[in-house]
This record gives structure tokens, C-alpha cells and sequence, in this order.
């Protein structure tokens, strides 16, 4: 199953300040103290339909309540989102939700996706800490946090994974190089426009028949 939303940015582009803390103040509310969806939440949503399996049921729930919290479909995209045969949402493998105006923390229970393969969130505005949930997705490859707002260290098991594509460049991460970066068997490692600092460890010598971009502009860093 591929999920993508990046084409529904211009959806949220008139939203007021009053409009935005509403539904900040509704995200936080629906948050346990772990920073993670309860797990008999239910949202606001009518359920149209009988529908016996529990998966199939929270994704139909999940996706109602995605519409419900649209402002503005000029273009009709969620006209079909009308059927409880939409699929079970921990089958999804490509999620894209890259270049809209969403924001908060990236919730625990997006490790429930044991199949996803690729994690787009890039160009929204989440913040927190770097989302370690992100590394405990059993199949994720492809991790693009760019263009956001996270912040505070990098975490060691990010080049521990067997991931080929890290891009987290402008953020507001800061953090020391991590030794064990030339663990990383990505070919495309992007970490520019954050504020990493320290000796650029020699274990990236072992990243030579893998590495085939490391994007570090604008950063000062030392050979040991």
C-alpha cells in the first residue's frame, strides 16, 4: 500500500493562527504522556459502516478522521474516502506525507508499520528530538526528515540500520559526529544545515563501496 499526501499541500494554506492551535491543542489531547496514540482512542468520527475486522476498522477510522480535519479539498482528492474496503494500514510500505503544514511530534505508533519501506515527512514543521521510532521500523530504507524542526543529538543506532538513504539536513539537530558513522551502509547521507560538530570519524573509510553522497555544506569538521 502506498500512502501519499505530499499533493495536498495547498489544502492547509489558509489556515488561520486560531485554526492552527485548535488543532494543536486536539493532536495533544489525543497523546499519552509516552508521546504515543492511546490505544482505545477513538476519533470524532461517524462509523457508516459495519466493519469486523479491528485493523481494517482503525484505519477506516484513521483515514475519516484525516478528511474531517481538512479545511479545504478544492480539487476533490478525499471524494472517495467513502468506503470501509481501504486496506490495512500495517501493510503500508511508501508512506509520503512530505510537504504540507503538519506538525507536532512524530507519534510512537507509527512503529506498528512493520512493512514500511520508505518514510517521507520531509518539508512540514514536527518537532522533538530526533523520532527513534523511526529506527525500530523492522523494514524502513529510505528515511527523509528534511525540513523540519527537530532538534538535539543524533542517535547512534540511526547508522547502525540497514538504511540506504538518511537525509536530515535543515533541522536544528546538534549533536557530535558519532564514531560509529561509517557503520552506515546508506549510499546517500545528508546531514547539512544542522549544527554538527566534532572530528569526522576515520570509520567512514569502510562506507567506500556504498557511499555515493555525503552532503555536509557549510560544516567544519577534523580528520582523527
Amino acid at each position: 500500500i502506498l500512502l501519499c499526501f505530499s499533493s495536498l499541500s495547498h489544502l492547509f494554506l489558509t489556515l488561520s493562527n486560531a485554526e492552527t492551535a485548535s488543532i494543536v491543542h486536539h493532536q495533544l489531547l489525543a497523546l499519552s504522556e509516552k508521546g504515543d496514540l492511546l490505544d482505545d482512542l477513538e476519533f470524532d468520527v461517524e462509523i457508516d459502516a459495519a466493519i469486523a475486522n479491528p485493523c481494517l476498522r482503525c484505519t477506516y477510522i484513521a483515514l475519516k478522521a484525516w478528511k474531517k480535519a481538512m479545511y479545504s479539498d478544492t480539487h476533490n482528492f478525499t471524494g472517495n474516502w467513502v468506503s470501509p474496503d481501504l486496506g490495512l494500514f500495517i501493510n503500508v510500505a511508501l508512506l509520503h506525507i512530505n510537504s504540507n503544514r503538519l506538525y507536532n511530534i512524530i507519534p510512537q505508533s507509527i512503529s506498528r508499520l512493520k512493512l514500511l519501506h520508505e518514510l517521507d515527512a520531509c518539508n512540514n514543521r514536527f518537532v522533538g528530538l530526533f523520532p527513534d521510532v523511526a529506527l525500530r521500523l523492522l523494514s524502513l530504507k529510505h528515511l527523509d526528515l528534511r525540513f523540519n524542526d527537530f532538534e538535539g543529538a543524533l542517535l547512534s543506532a540511526l547508522f547502525d540500520k540497514e538504511l540506504d538513504a538518511i537525509f536530515l539536513n535543515d533541522n536544528r539537530f546538534s549533536s557530535q559526529m558519532l564514531d560509529n558513522f561509517g557503520n552506515s551502509k546508506a549510499s546517500v547521507v545528508v546531514i547539512d544545515n544542522n549544527k554538527i560538530y566534532g572530528c569526522l570519524s576515520n570509520s567512514i573509510g569502510k562506507m567506500t563501496t556504498t557511499l555515493n553522497e555525503f552532503v555536509l555544506i557549510k560544516k567544519l569538521f577534523s580528520f582523527r
